[in-house]
């Protein structure tokens, strides 16, 4: 871990970059003032010629400092001092420089490759952090132990020099920095107040103040912004509202100044992510040779692609830790400790963290595409009344082209609305009520593959939000272009998304019938989740796992081809958990479960999953057999209780399922206690299974609430 010295003088203060907690390297066993020497001057060379649009002042003033230290270095690398040769007292002065350099190329860099709006807001914490590192510049000349040193004298005047400027030096703040983040905060207070700031004002701010006079540098902009709103999780100043008012401002700002001109971001087809090198990925890669332990899941032991914060505070793979939960373990893996509740909380820090890490060193990174819908729950932080105004206008903006604009323009305006509809109810409201809907609708049968992808990606965003299920149903015409995205979609993403976007409004009842009856929409879902990517797999299971949940559709599901898809689906990990729960659900019906008992491969599918599957999945498995006895009739009944190595899977569910995998293990067993056979093929197993049975009969009384799937759209990375 790194050593206090490197936060002692942040204590009050909030560290410009994650890379700040990654610890340096070791200096024990590394030629120190030859290290030194060249760290100190390729910091000055780097920086000398960097001309910053902030801070000027104080980063030339720190680079001048750094300057001093580089010539007392090559003095004593010159003269061949090595460590043996100097006081102790004067090795652990050099340690600390190296911590002090090290942190000086931190804070340069923030101020290099932050983005000038961050730079603006955080003007007096930057400030902050520049002082604090030139009166460690002072107490470390103060206690150097110089006079046990033979330097030279210009050298030493130098460095006594440095001293005395050092004590001298305070706190300095750009007055003209300061002025425009003033006018910053007073743009945000218009909107707060409800009215619309002078665009001609905006355009003298952004564009001749700043510099910030095209639309890719709106976008990076406003990326950096989200950015740090994510990776601080709310432990950030000034607030994340405030910062979500910034970033609808200058959202706003892009679209009335500089058009709708294209910004180069979410124009390709497929879901393409860039990725960014850190500040210091090359230090990063430089540090760590193995994976840091820190960045593995304590329970897998492999690197983390989500990890999450559990209540006892420690931080485990989600996959992980979901799974132990679903097993019934109720305490930390880690520490033993019962837990609080079950709310697992993204590790957003950590995650930016090991993307860093695996950059670096190129180690591939795929975090999980699908979160849970339920996260809408606990947002990082309610958005201001300045930023649902902001959003509020910028929607007008984006629909007003949407409605009327070229078809280039169209494009951005969608994809745009896409991404203002990632998140909050409130910016989905706003959409709709603005009129996006017909017009997206329009453009899901562009010929455009990238309008296509884009368009039906902004009204799955668009669905989320529940009022806006039946502002899309009620349009004319829209769920059919859905489905036809769905089946012949210009683009897998296309097809992918629709099929989600079928599951969202599937999420209200008196939908779903509606949807299965849809022209070739079951048959396209089942298509998908046959010979689709893993994520098109997972759309297309969660959408037909919610149809099969309406009575009617049992049939449709038949004819369509879905039973089929289903069953062949068992055998894949990404998504027999919500395979088996749409069986389960489809055999309560006489027809269903004939259906299903046609199908060679279904049970002996189901029975592979009470070995092999998740604990959800396993419920789902024998949940699906015992309703398969139930309402299949004799034939499907002598089918599972002939099954070979069921009774031992029965038995280690009656002691290690869950609770309904235990309550529905026992109601199988009471089904072949009826078998007159039952003795035999159980081999006197029936007994124990009836006092097991007996202690749970007025528990298994119902179906609907015994199927358990997780309902997750990937809202996250559209």
């Amino acid at each position: 871990m790194a050593t206090a010295a490197i936060f002692s003088s942040l204590r009050r203060r909030r560290s410009p970059c994650l890379e700040f907690f990654l610890a340096p390297v070791d200096l024990s066993d590394v030629a120190l003032i030859q290290t030194l020497a060249s760290l100190s001057s390729e910091l000055v060379s780097c920086h000398t010629s960097k001309s910053l649009f902030f801070q000027r002042k104080n980063s030339r003033s720190l680079v001048r400092k750094i300057e001093v230290f580089v010539v007392l270095l090559e003095f004593l690398r010159d003269g061949r001092y090595g460590r043996s040769d100097l006081p102790s007292a004067a090795v652990l002065c050099l340690k600390e420089l190296y911590l002090l350099l090290y942190r000086s190329k931190i804070l340069l860099d923030h101020c290099a490759e932050s983005s000038k709006l961050w730079l603006l807001v955080q003007n007096h914490s930057i400030s902050g952090h520049f002082h604090d590192l030139n009166q460690e510049i002072c107490t470390l000349l103060d206690v150097f132990p110089l006079k046990n040193l033979e330097l030279s004298e210009d050298v030493r005047e130098q460095l006594e020099l440095l001293q005395k400027q050092s004590r001298r030096t305070r706190f300095y703040a750009d007055k003209h920095d300061e002025e425009l983040r003033v006018q910053l905060f007073t743009f945000l207070n218009e909107f707060e107040n409800g009215r619309i700031p002078n665009p001609v004002e905006l355009r003298i701010f952004f564009l001749d103040s700043l510099g910030i006079s095209n639309a890719k540098s709106f976008r990076a902009e406003i990326d950096f912004l989200e950015e740090q709103i994510m990776n601080y999780e709310g432990d950030i100043e000034p607030p994340a509202s405030v910062l979500q008012g910034f970033v609808a401002l200058t959202r706003f700002c892009r679209f009335l100044l500089c058009g709708f001109e294209e910004d180069d971001i979410g124009m390709r087809c497929g879901n393409t992510k860039k990725q960014r090198k850190g500040l210091i990925a090359q230090e990063i890669a430089d540090t760590f040779v193995t994976v840091p332990k820190d960045f593995c899941c304590p329970i897998s032991l492999d690197l983390m692609q989500d990890p999450v914060i559990i209540s006892t505070g420690q931080t485990y793979d989600r996959r992980s830790i979901s799974r132990w939960m679903e097993e019934g373990h109720c305490n930390c893996p880690k520490t033993g400790q019962m837990l609080a509740h079950n709310r697992l909380v993204p590790n957003r820090a950590l995650r930016n963290l090991i993307v860093q890490w695996c950059i670096a060193h190129g180690v591939p990174y795929d975090p999980p595409e699908m979160i849970d819908i339920s996260a809408e729950a606990f947002p990082a932080a309610s958005p201001g009344q300045a930023a649902l105004e902001a959003n509020k206008a910028t929607a007008k903006l984006l629909v007003d082209q949407l409605a009327s604009g070229p078809q280039g323009a169209r494009t951005i305006a969608a994809k745009e609305i896409r991404l203002l509809a990632k998140t909050g109810k409130e910016n989905r409201a706003f959409i709709a009520e603005a009129g996006a809907i017909p017009h997206l609708r329009e453009l899901l049968s562009s010929p455009s593959p990238i309008a296509q992808e884009i368009s039906v990606t902004a009204m799955l965003n668009l669905s989320i939000y529940d009022k806006n299920k039946s502002r899309i149903m009620d349009e004319k015409g829209c769920l059919q272009s859905i489905v036809d995205v769905l089946r012949i979609g210009r683009t897998t993403e296309a097809r992918e998304n629709a099929a989600a976007t079928l599951f969202s409004l599937s999420a209200v009842h008196d939908y779903k019938k509606r949807i299965a009856d849809e022209g070739n929409a079951v048959e396209a879902l089942a298509g998908l989740l046959r010979e689709g990517t893993p994520r098109g797999k997972k759309d297309a299971v969660t959408a037909l796992f919610n149809l099969s949940t309406h009575a009617e559709n049992c049939l449709k599901m038949i004819e369509a081809g879905a039973v089929n898809a289903l069953v062949g689906a068992l055998g894949n990990e990404v998504v027999e958990e919500e395979a088996a729960g749409g069986l389960a659900l489809i055999v309560r019906q006489p027809m269903g479960a004939e259906a299903v008992g046609k199908e060679n491969s279904a049970i002996s599918g189901l029975i592979g999953m009470m070995r092999c599957g998740t604990a959800r999945g396993k419920e789902n498995a024998v949940a699906a057999l015992l309703e398969l006895c139930r309402t299949g009739g004799s034939a499907a009944t002598e089918r599972v209780v002939k099954a070979p190595a069921l009774a031992g899977l029965l038995q280690s569910l009656l002691f290690t399922g869950t609770k309904r995998a235990r309550r529905k293990a026992a109601s199988l067993a009471r089904v072949f206690q009826r078998c007159e056979n039952a003795s035999l093929h159980f081999g006197g197993l029936g007994v124990g299974y009836a006092f097991v049975g007996n202690s749970t009969a007025n528990r298994d009384s119902g179906f609907g609430n015994d199927v358990s799937v997780r309902m997750s759209i990937p809202v996250s990375v559209l």
